[in-house]
């Protein structure tokens, strides 16, 4: 499914808390969301959803450690600065950091896909209404 499955970038990324402070080096991202049907109808089921999930390389950065893009030992920042920030939207290892999901605020039987990773893990910040998709091609 592409990011242009959804009309907006809100609805790919909506707005919620997910309860989650990232510590030290660690990014928390919100994933791109996966749609139940396809944008022509077909009800997708749910190995496809979950197939979507796992491989899902887009995320929108919504918390930063303290420790983010310094030097671990002195905590000064890294010389090329500072990489992404909060609200970037970024690509990001399909396998990497620890995956987990809340309930959608609005949506029944829906979930907000979130990661927790090392901030070293980002591969490159993306305008998400530039790319057709950012699946893994397997």
């Amino acid at each position: 499914m592409a990011i242009e499955d959804f009309k907006t970038l809100e609805e790919a990324f909506p707005k919620c808390d997910p309860g989650v402070i990232p510590l030290g080096a660690r990014i928390l991202l919100q994933l791109k969301g996966v749609k139940k049907a396809s944008s022509g109808g077909i009800l997708l089921i749910e190995e496809t959803r979950e197939t979507e999930r796992v491989q899902s390389m887009l995320g929108k950065i919504i918390g930063l450690g303290p420790l983010c893009f310094k030097n671990r030992d002195t905590a000064q920042e890294w010389p090329e600065g500072t990489w992404c920030s909060v609200d970037d939207y970024v690509r990001v290892p399909r396998w990497s950091g620890d995956r987990f999901s809340i309930p959608h605020p609005t949506e029944k039987d829906e979930e907000i896909n979130f990661v927790v990773m090392n901030d070293f893990e980002v591969w490159c910040r993306v305008n998400p209404e530039k790319v057709l998709s950012m699946r893994a091609f397997v």
